[in-house]
C-alpha cells in the first residue's frame, strides 16, 4: 500500500494524541520511522546549527532547520534532514507545516545504528531532488563529507576548512570545531 503525505499527517496526529513522538519520513510511498539519536549525533547537529546560525542571521540569508523540519520533495517524499538551510529568497516567510521545497543545503550526521551507505543515498535523494549542496558528517570516521550535484565529493578531515562558496560565500569553519570537545 502506497501512503501519501496526508497518510503521514493523520498518523502524526493520532500518535500525538497518545503523546507519542516519532520522526516519520515517507519514502516511494512507504513510511521510515526514526526513533531518537545517540547524543554525540545530537551535540554535532546542535553545534552545527549554531556556527551557521552565528554566520546567516545576522545576514538575513535564510532559515536553518533541525532534523525535526519536514520536506515534501518534488517526487512526494516526505524527509528531513538532521541539519538544512534553505536561502531567504525562496521561503520568505516560515509555514506551520512541511516545507513544499527541497532545502539548498543538507546535511546528515551518521548516528551509531546509521548505515553509510543509506545515509549517501538520502543526500544523493536531494541533490537529484535541487538542493545545491550535501553534507554528510561521520563521527566514527571524524569526517566531513561535501556533495555537490555534478557528483564530487570532497572529504575533509583534520583540522581541514568546510566552506560553502554556492552558499554562504565567506563563511568556513574548521571540521574539528563541529566534533563535541572533552571536558577532564
Amino acid at each position: 500500500m502506497q501512503l501519501t503525505i496526508k497518510d503521514v499527517e493523520i498518523l502524526q496526529q493520532n500518535l500525538s494524541k497518545e503523546q507519542e513522538d516519532y520522526q516519520i519520513e515517507l519514502q516511494e510511498g512507504n513510511l521510515l520511522v526514526m526513533g531518537p539519536s545517540d547524543i554525540e549525533s545530537s551535540e554535532i547537529g546542535a553545534e552545527l546549527i549554531r556556527l551557521l546560525g552565528n554566520w546567516i542571521k545576522p545576514r538575513n540569508l535564510g532559515r536553518i532547520f533541525d532534523s525535526s523540519g519536514g520536506f515534501i520533495m518534488p517526487n512526494t517524499d516526505l524527509r528531513a534532514p538532521d541539519v538544512s538551510f534553505v536561502v531567504a529568497s525562496r521561503l520568505k516567510r516560515t509555514v506551520r507545516d512541511f516545507g513544499n521545497l527541497v532545502p539548498d543545503l543538507v546535511v546528515e550526521i551518521k548516528s551509531k545504528t546509521d548505515r553509510i551507505g543509506k545515509l549517501e543515498d538520502k543526500i544523493k535523494l536531494f541533490l537529484e531532488q535541487g538542493a545545491k549542496i550535501g553534507i554528510l558528517i561521520n563521527p566514527d570516521e571524524r569526517t566531513v563529507s561535501v556533495y555537490r550535484p555534478n557528483g564530487e565529493i570532497e572529504t575533509l578531515t583534520g583540522d581541514d576548512k568546510l566552506t560553502i562558496p554556492e552558499l554562504l560565500p565567506g563563511w568556513e569553519i574548521n571540521i574539528s570545531e563541529i566534533w563535541p570537545p572533552v571536558f577532564e
